[in-house]
């Protein structure tokens, strides 16, 4: 029984050290794609901007 219990003892501290793990990993993997989001809106943000008031102002002729 002693056994079994140390086995339990030892997967439980194996396993606790995943869950620091993820949240390092995760907050890694959100902070890269908050980077290239930000880089692609400043890459194409004022393309963006000057075909969105070019369609904006085709709709305003046309009504």
């Amino acid at each position: 029984m002693r056994y079994i219990q140390r086995i339990h003892v030892r997967f439980r501290s194996v396993f606790a050290g995943e869950v620091g793990a993820s949240l390092v990993e995760y907050s890694l993997l959100i902070a890269l794609i908050a980077m290239v989001a930000l880089l692609a809106i400043r890459f194409f943000g004022g393309e963006l901007s000057t075909a969105y008031k070019d369609i904006a102002d085709t709709v305003i002729a046309n009504t």
